[in-house]
């Protein structure tokens, strides 16, 4: 059941929502739900399908709007999701190539990172 669950929402082409809408959505779940390592590869991709430096700014603005002043600066404010994202606009203020900073986001913030990373990093590795 959670198989076909998956294909439906994600392996999907057609989709209904389209894959920006999806990957926003689970991203504002991931914040709700404090999984802000999550959050942030769910703004990575929404990002590398076409998700705007506007448009992000309109999501902090809901976060902060939502969830309090006081949750965003103490929770989102630190975490790898605002880091990406300020990486994310920092980068397109210098006129950066969207590939150059997905590059840089993948070194920062992907699999590689062992404070993002989901999979377990042996120390002796």
């Amino acid at each position: 059941m959670a198989a076909d669950f998956w294909k439906r929402v994600w392996n999907s082409e057609i989709g209904a929502l389209g894959i920006k809408t999806r990957y926003l959505l689970s991203l504002a779940n991931a914040v709700g739900g404090g999984h802000f390592r999550q959050a942030a590869r769910e703004l990575i991709k929404a990002y590398a399908v076409g998700l705007s430096v506007e448009e992000m700014d309109e999501i902090f603005i809901l976060f902060a709007w939502n969830q309090g002043i006081g949750n965003f600066v103490s929770g989102i404010g630190p975490s790898p999701l605002f880091g990406a994202y300020k990486l994310i606009k920092e980068n397109e203020n210098k006129s950066v190539s969207k590939e150059e900073i997905s590059k840089k986001l993948l070194e920062k913030f992907g699999e590689g990172n062992p404070g993002v990373g989901t999979q377990f990093k042996n120390e002796k590795d």
